[in-house]
């Protein structure tokens, strides 16, 4: 029997308050455990663009976006749609702490990495992080 554990949510809103220019081969992130993480109001937080899966050992191949400043808290969860200025930009593949407790870098996976400034990302634009339609 299968076992759904998540209900409904609200989204996870926030607005881009930095963008971020560069890229890495060789990051070295790791993928925390968990597959959801709670984030307040107010709270900034790194969004990572990646082409690597959630068995991967090591995040290596990265694309910064961008810091966001959570305005409206949640729960972000693996699978959740990441939307700046309306767009679909990728699905959060989970969470690297390197940085904690200064800030989270929220993953995404998405076909191949991506910068902010290469997909033309803008500060005070919307960020959101919404449930995946099949869950």
């Amino acid at each position: 029997m299968l076992m759904i554990e998540d209900g409904d949510k609200r989204s996870v809103a926030g607005v881009l308050v930095k963008v971020l220019v560069h890229s890495r081969d060789d990051r070295g992130m790791r993928l925390e455990e968990f597959a959801s993480r709670c984030v307040r109001q107010g709270e900034v937080h790194e969004l990572v663009t990646t082409d690597h899966g959630v068995d991967d050992p090591s995040i290596d191949r990265v694309g910064f976006l961008g810091f966001t400043e959570i305005s409206h808290g949640g729960v972000i969860d693996r699978g959740d749609e990441v939307r700046i200025g309306g767009r679909l930009v990728g699905t959060v593949l989970g969470f690297d702490a390197c940085h904690f407790p200064n800030h989270y870098n929220i993953l995404i996976h998405r076909e191949t990495p991506v910068t902010g400034q290469e997909i033309a990302l803008r500060p005070e634009s919307a960020v959101r992080f919404v449930q995946a339609p099949t869950r």
